[in-house]
């Protein structure tokens, strides 16, 4: 796997690159988002270009954020109604830019970046897809975004310990992510680094 997915990736590096320029932050969950995403399609039993597409598209599932103006992507508070919609395009910017680069793995990729924000009750952007008419990787990702995102603190809010998460995830959005999927992702972070600490909210 490793020299196809070496192969895969070296059009994609620049964009990680920008990406790290523009937001230290985002680039650091994108890389979390992404060693998640790849040890939950491991247990899934993913083909090894599967894999390799996951990889990728996680790395730079929210490259699209470039577009975001910096008023609401450096943002130190919590977004008001009006920014997070602005900020609630950036699936579809990233499907954008994405779909511009020189690869045959241009296309899946972005496809999965467009889509790692729908849920699967119908709920979630830019399409309102729901259920298995979500692309399994995008299922994989939203799932691994959700965790690191209140996993990690943020200048307005701590992160969050892993049995907050865990109630978040199985209860409070019990429709919002893949049956199937969540059952790995408790697998997966079992013994992970990545796995929040246990600390006092």
């Amino acid at each position: 796997m490793n020299d196809f997915f070496s192969n895969l990736t070296n059009p994609f590096r620049s964009l990680v690159a920008a990406l790290e320029k523009r937001d230290e932050y985002t680039a650091g969950h994108d890389q979390r988002t992404k060693l998640i995403a790849v040890d939950i399609g491991e247990q899934c039993g993913l083909e090894a270009e599967e894999l390799a597409i996951l990889e990728i598209a996680a790395s730079v599932h929210d490259i699209g954020k470039i577009g975001i103006p910096d008023r609401i992507l450096l943002k130190a508070g919590r977004l008001d109604a009006e920014e997070w919609e602005v900020m609630k395009n950036h699936p579809e910017h990233g499907f954008r830019i994405l779909s511009t680069v020189e690869s045959p793995y241009a296309s899946p990729v972005a496809n999965v970046v467009r889509y790692h924000h729908e849920a699967f009750d119908g709920s979630g952007y830019p399409d309102g897809k729901r259920s298995e008419d979500i692309p399994v990787l995008s299922r994989i990702i939203a799932l691994a975004d959700c965790y690191d995102a209140m996993a990690t603190s943020r200048p307005y809010r701590p992160g969050k310990p892993h049995s907050f998460i865990m109630k978040v995830i199985h209860e409070e959005n019990e429709y919002k992510y893949d049956p199937y999927l969540r059952k790995k992702l408790v697998n997966c972070l079992e013994n992970s680094p990545l796995r929040a600490q246990q600390a006092e909210i």
